[in-house]
């Protein structure tokens, strides 16, 4: 977006109202046996797109601007959202993690998907574009224009669920593939699982993850835009639409407003022109571009950030559970309290680490340290569910000790009953007790926050990848030798005739006395 101020042209991000407003075009959305006419103002749709709207908002507000942007690094004269750029130090990193933190903040860390998200890609582009080659000024000119615009990208890179065991040319009708190459670039078709928030996106960004490939057909790494004529979006049910029919936003305060709807990416004959294409017919670049892109690093530390602030306010949201039933000062309830509490400080802590501990990579450039955001993948799989237990097993009844709407209390019959019985402890009103459950309830017990759990499960990678990988990824640097050198170190200082280094004592004369 070019802005004239001062007469000086100036490159800026959208704001809300211009991103809603690109909202609105031909893009195919299927939801309830209909297709969605507009996602702006349909209820599946309307309040999320609003939330997303508020962080470009955020990005031209002087009260977050210092925190949010910095200036573009593509050689315009305007501002991006710091993600966006290509960091070269640490200090460039930790401003990074507080951007997104501020931006997360924005969706009480509920936003997995926001626009930063897929930055983690974006962002790479610059300092990698070599490595596309021979598309490598797709690459410079994507880098350029998703950072001057910040335009909002989904992806879809896991193959869906189906015959899994076979390889890939053997599920032809079913992998997203090239059909045919064109002189106006490349036919697509197939399908990808799960698009998380593409309805309200700019861009699709297809590429491959999983199962390896042998046919050049499967080697595409490419991006469409999402009223790309073919290109076709299935929704799984809305929480967002289930509650505008069931409820109000009082009865469901997170699914009315953030539900990032998952979708089945369907490609029918897409033509993917030349300029948007990264990587095609080369195997091993298919292959390798988890491993080379820079994608994972960044990814992890997006959302390991992300999820730290999302157990801030659930962290939050318990304690003040906890005051609301009188159970805060049970010792066995702090010392879960207290878990949650370490959970949030670990994520934290690996976050920082990644930030502050870079690696060197490519033309200057640096990525958070992967290491730690291996851990990350792995620790959250265990972390996010068991903070759900807790809540759970602390709260307990108290989640479901509440009236069914808030229509409730304006029955002048029920309503002196649920004044009296379904009060807090400590002089809290029914109304406000009730409110605070059903945002709790919200975040653990409905459809959308059951979603979540298995959201944060998976979305880093399935439970035995997070472990192979992070085995796999020592192996490769030579850390897992280092281990088992460390190893050997110990067990040279001895052998069956006792120590082998000359500043210890085997004591071979005291042993007649034994």
């Amino acid at each position: 977006m070019t802005a004239d101020q001062g007469g000086q042209p100036k490159t800026r991000p959208l704001t809300g109202a211009e991103y809603i407003e690109s909202l609105r075009d031909d893009r195919q959305i299927y939801l309830y046996g209909d297709r969605v006419k507009d996602v702006t103002s349909h209820p599946a749709f309307a309040n999320p797109a609003r939330m997303v709207a508020r962080l470009y908002d955020a990005l031209h507000d002087p009260a977050h601007r210092d925190v949010l942007t910095t200036a573009t690094d593509t050689g315009s004269d305007g501002y991006t959202h710091r993600f966006f750029t290509t960091p070269r130090t640490p200090e460039d990193l930790v401003a990074d993690q507080q951007a997104i933190a501020a931006w997360a903040r924005m969706s009480y860390g509920w936003m997995g998907r926001s626009p930063d998200y897929k930055a983690s890609f974006l962002g790479t582009l610059g300092a990698n574009a070599e490595f596309y080659e021979p598309f490598s000024d797709n690459a410079r000119r994507w880098y350029r224009e998703s950072q001057e615009k910040v335009l909002y990208w989904n992806h879809a890179i896991v193959h869906p669920p189906v015959d899994r065991s076979l390889p890939p040319d053997q599920v032809e009708d079913v992998f997203i593939h090239v059909e045919k190459e064109t002189d106006a670039g490349l036919v697509v078709s197939g399908a990808k699982v799960v698009a998380t928030g593409s309805a309200l996106t700019h861009y699709n960004f297809i590429a491959h993850y999983g199962l390896p490939i042998k046919d050049r057909k499967f080697a595409l790494v490419a991006t469409a835009p999402m009223d790309a004529p073919g290109v076709k979006l299935i929704c799984r049910p809305s929480y967002t639409a289930m509650s505008a029919v069931m409820g109000s936003p009082f009865d469901y305060p997170l699914s009315s407003r953030l539900d990032e709807n998952d979708t089945i990416l369907v490609f029918d004959k897409v033509l993917i022109p030349w300029e948007n294409v990264f990587v095609y017919g080369h195997l091993g670049k298919a292959m390798l571009f988890t491993g080379q892109s820079g994608f994972p690093e960044r990814f992890t530390f997006h959302g390991c950030t992300r999820l730290a602030v999302k157990l801030e306010f659930l962290a939050g949201l318990l304690y003040k559970a906890l005051e609301i039933t009188g159970t805060k000062d049970f010792r066995g309830v702090q010392t879960r309290v207290g878990e949650v509490l370490a959970w949030r400080n670990l994520f934290w802590a690996l976050s920082d680490a990644a930030a502050r501990n870079p690696v060197p990579w490519k033309n200057g450039a640096m990525l958070p340290n992967p290491q730690y955001g291996l851990a990350y993948r792995w620790f959250l799989q265990l972390g996010y569910p068991r903070i759900r237990e807790i809540i759970l097993q602390d709260v307990a009844s108290g989640l479901i000790f509440v009236n069914s709407s808030v229509k409730d209390f304006k029955n002048p019959e029920i309503r002196p009953y649920l004044d009296r019985f379904c009060r807090g402890s400590n002089g809290v009103e029914a109304v406000d007790r009730v409110k605070l459950m059903k945002l709790l309830w919200d975040a653990v017990g409905t459809e959308f926050g059951g979603r979540h759990e298995l959201y944060e499960r998976n979305y880093a990678g399935n439970h035995e990848n997070t472990r192979v990988e992070l085995l796999l990824s020592q192996l490769a640097n030579g850390q897992m030798d280092g281990y088992t050198a460390f190893v050997e170190e110990c067990l040279s200082e001895y052998d069956m005739d006792g120590w082998t280094v000359p500043d210890l004592e085997s004591f071979e004369g005291l042993k007649n006395f034994f």
